[in-house]
């Protein structure tokens, strides 16, 4: 998958645990352990928006495009 998902860091540098996060933008845990993983196929902007909120940061601070990983996956 070409986009990377840094929550986890976010999540770092935030001091704020995956429970915290979870119950504050009323996710389950269990979804918002696959988005940090990078597993997620999708996200919902409005979930996007919850997180932007509590972790006070943009959308580009959480989801990275990198192109070359877009090659890999067409030659996959």
């Amino acid at each position: 998958m070409a986009i990377i998902v840094h929550l986890d860091r976010m999540m770092v540098e935030r001091k704020i645990s995956l429970t915290e996060l979870a119950e504050s933008v009323g996710i389950t845990i269990a979804n918002l352990s696959i988005l940090k993983t990078g597993k997620a196929k999708a996200i919902r902007f409005s979930t996007l928006a919850a997180l932007c909120r509590k972790l006070n940061c943009q959308p580009g601070d959480i989801l990275e495009f990198d192109s070359d990983l877009l090659l890999e996956d067409e030659n996959e």
